[in-house]
């Protein structure tokens, strides 16, 4: 979280066990995967590798495209691996995982996105653990149907796809990206009705006003989606888009409020909500680690 302005009293995490962290990082090593925790330098990835968890990237550890918020590298990436699905379902199965969330980089350079690879992994995980639950978040594949509707085939429990930020804010937070796209993505995702809940997430702290805060939320329930997640944005390092303000807990709350009035089914909202943490609780199902880490 280097090149953020000094962090205020909320934004800290207690200390984790070292030894339960270092039994997610070794399995994590030894199947050679990527997780968006370590890539996307994720404040909560020691709490869930201490609760024994990870959110799987797939496809490579490079995007075609380069955001100014995230730290996720950018560059030429390197073509798909065929044993890498086999790969994250034996880790998930090593790491005893009943709800597994999967992501990806963004790969504008393939025919289909990296489609085809969601759907091999999806199979791979549900037949090394069958009964799970399995979560994807995936890019916008250049608002191309057909590449949704690949994903879409393969029956994800939820199907994520983050709208990030407010639409005034696209141009300079979302290279490539287009928030009607985005919107587009969700809606067909809805219409399908291939996937158990549909999913997006936004980050604060961006330049926006309160008021496109409820904006992006009505567009979203607009558009279908069921679960939303909100938390503050962190900078990743002095490359990236300065914070413009910490959004303190108690708005958080009132943004959670608004939302479930808006008739969101779960909004999780607060200063290090991701949108893959915790994600199980968000479609009712057992954790992916024992009861005893959960929190209150």
């Amino acid at each position: 979280m280097s090149g953020n302005k000094r962090l205020p009293p909320w934004l800290t995490k207690p200390l984790s066990d070292p030894t339960k962290v270092r039994r997610v990082k070794e399995t994590l090593s030894a199947f050679h995967l990527n997780t968006v925790c370590d890539e996307a330098r994720c404040p909560n990835r020691v709490d869930c590798f201490t609760r024994g968890t990870a959110t799987f990237m797939i496809l490579g550890d490079q995007c075609t495209r380069d955001c100014r918020f995230c730290a996720v590298r950018h560059g030429r990436p390197s073509p798909p691996d065929p044993s890498e699905p086999g790969r994250v379902a034996d880790g998930a199965a090593a790491l005893g995982l009943r709800f597994i969330v999967l992501t990806s980089v963004t790969r504008d350079d393939l025919p289909d996105g990296g489609a085809s690879h969601f759907v091999e992994t999806i199979r791979a995980v549900r037949e090394a653990l069958p009964g799970s639950g399995v979560e994807v978040l995936v890019p916008d594949f250049e608002g191309c149907e057909q590449d949704v509707g690949v994903v879409l085939s393969a029956a994800p429990d939820v199907f994520g796809h983050n709208v990030e930020t407010v639409r005034r804010l696209y141009p300079e937070v979302r290279t490539g990206a287009d928030y009607d796209r985005s919107l587009d993505v969700l809606r067909q995702a809805v219409r399908s009705g291939s996937a158990r809940r549909v999913k997006s997430s936004l980050m604060v702290g961006l330049g926006e006003t309160r008021a496109e805060i409820d904006e992006t939320l009505l567009d979203l329930r607009g558009a279908g989606v069921e679960i939303a997640y909100i938390g503050q944005y962190l900078r990743p390092s002095d490359a990236h888009r300065p914070v413009e303000r910490f959004v303190p807990p108690e708005e958080f709350e009132d943004i959670r409020s608004r939302a479930l009035e808006m008739g969101f089914s779960w909004v999780s909202a607060g200063p290090f909500v991701r949108s893959s943490y915790e994600a199980e609780r968000a479609v009712g199902e057992r954790s992916c680690y024992s009861s005893e880490a959960m929190r209150p």
